[in-house]
């Protein structure tokens, strides 16, 4: 039978404990797929297995792949096929360009046909004169995301595999992405699987749907209730900052005030400095001017001159949970960091404390005791999270913090949110999901590198 038939699949980790499956799963020539489920159920692991591309620590168990009539055994033969027939967008799309190759460089190395890398940059939005000599960290979140599709694009593979395709995209950059995905919809050369918790890009893109696990409950209507702002924790004037050191500003003159128990949601377009903003407030990206104060206290703006209790004050859960955690260190170990160094908590306070973080945000503490690559990317998220919390701040700075989770999840996270802001935790969140932008108190907009109020709090894509 053509196309990609899946049977029996089955992964398990070293110690022969089951990650997921069996699965069966096929696409015919011509179909796009979408696979769902909750996260941390296997979807990531599922593609990988397929692919025979498993992290170390997990196996393939169990059962077949077959590609267009022929069966994929593992090895050196699944390495042939993934180089000769897949194309592949991973969870972290930022991670797998090389840091020292351009655009260009990154597009045109896997076009089979001359002038195809640069069609793959214009379908996704990025204009070729503007994008072809960045490198990878001269592009935002959504950038890297859109490059990484436009170079699988462009090797026109027979199978196309997206994991969370669009999750740091805006609504106009997510659109594009996928009228170039559905460009290949009905056209026998090529099947496409995607892996996404976008319901709405689903609906308009795949042709059927496979569900991994138990069928998660609808998010809950509404949201606990939180008490009125309180006295200022944040306060920026004049922020300025640049993409890279010698490029214009990104960001002019950004001021905003931030009170106790106050959530402000900012939005703006893929590369509009979003992340800039947060990471700049953070510390931990060069400001060129601007000052900024943590209740009344002011803060330096490079984070190694800051003290442990300006440490503590703010903390910044990244768009990228790979680059904030430690692939060697355990979560324990993670999360044991700040509650010693910023909390000053005993070896007691510490295991009791690390239990009650990742039940906090809806995790088993049994997973203390696994590394990053043993977590599926919503699972990394919220480790990143449960970090944050950990250190007892002031003021959360939140970078789309519901990009990998499903809805039910993504409500859970927003919910624990509404009830720490409850204590008087502030929340600072960078985002395009309408769901997060609904829970704010106030929404800003990223405006021509200005950061201005939006009256229009319904539109967050």
């Amino acid at each position: 039978m053509s196309g990609l038939r899946v049977a029996g699949l089955r992964v398990v980790d070293h110690r022969g404990h089951p990650v997921t499956g069996p699965t069966d799963l096929y696409a015919a020539p011509g179909e796009v797929v979408a696979v769902t489920g909750p996260s941390g159920v296997g979807k990531s692991t599922l593609l990988a297995g397929l692919l025979d591309a498993l992290p170390a620590g997990l196996r393939r168990a169990g059962g077949t792949v077959t590609w267009q009539g022929t069966t994929v055994a593992p090895g050196a033969a699944a390495r042939r096929w993934r180089h000769r027939c897949v194309g592949l967008v991973g969870q972290d799309p930022a991670g797998a360009l090389h840091p020292l190759r351009r655009v260009e460089e990154l597009v045109a190395g896997t076009a089979r046909e001359p002038g195809r890398s640069a069609a793959a940059l214009l379908a996704v939005g990025l204009d070729p004169a503007g994008y072809a000599h960045r490198r990878a960290h001269q592009l935002s979140g959504g950038q890297a995301q859109r490059v990484a599709v436009a170079r699988a694009l462009a090797a026109d593979p027979p199978l196309l595999v997206l994991d969370e395709p669009t999750s740091a995209l805006d609504a106009a950059a997510r659109d594009l992405v996928a009228t170039a995905v559905r460009a290949r919809r009905g056209n026998p050369r090529y099947v496409t699987l995607v892996v996404s918790h976008d319901h709405d890009l689903l609906t308009t893109l795949a042709d059927r749907t496979v569900h991994l696990g138990p069928v998660a409950a609808p998010p809950r209507g509404g949201h606990a209730a939180v008490t009125a702002p309180g006295a200022p924790v944040l306060t920026v004037r004049g922020l300025t900052a640049a993409a890279t050191p010698d490029g214009p500003p990104l960001l002019r003159n950004a001021s905003l005030d931030l009170a106790a128990g106050e959530f402000v949601a900012v939005l703006g377009p893929s590369g509009s400095g979003k992340s800039t903003l947060l990471r700049a407030l953070a510390g931990l990206h060069p400001v060129l001017r601007g000052t900024a104060r943590a209740g009344a206290v002011d803060l330096p703006w490079p984070v190694r001159r800051r003290d442990r209790e300006q440490l503590r004050a703010l903390q910044l859960v990244g768009q990228r949970p790979t680059d904030a955690l430690n692939p060697a260190h355990r979560v324990r170990t993670a999360l044991r960091r700040p509650l010693r160094g910023l909390r000053g908590l005993d070896r007691a306070g510490i295991v009791t404390g690390t239990a009650a973080l990742l039940r906090q945000v809806d995790l088993d503490p049994a997973l203390a005791g696994h590394r990053p690559g043993q977590l599926s990317g919503g699972q990394r998220q919220r480790v990143a999270l449960a970090r944050a919390l950990a250190a007892g701040p002031d003021v959360l700075l939140a970078d789309e913090i519901t990009a990998a989770l499903d809805a039910a999840t993504a409500a859970t996270v927003l919910d624990l949110l509404d009830r720490l802001r409850g204590d008087g935790l502030a929340v600072l969140a960078a985002t395009h999901d309408p769901a997060v932008a609904a829970r704010a108190d106030r929404v800003l907009a990223l405006d021509d590198h200005h950061l201005v109020p939006r009256k229009d709090r319904t539109d967050a894509r």
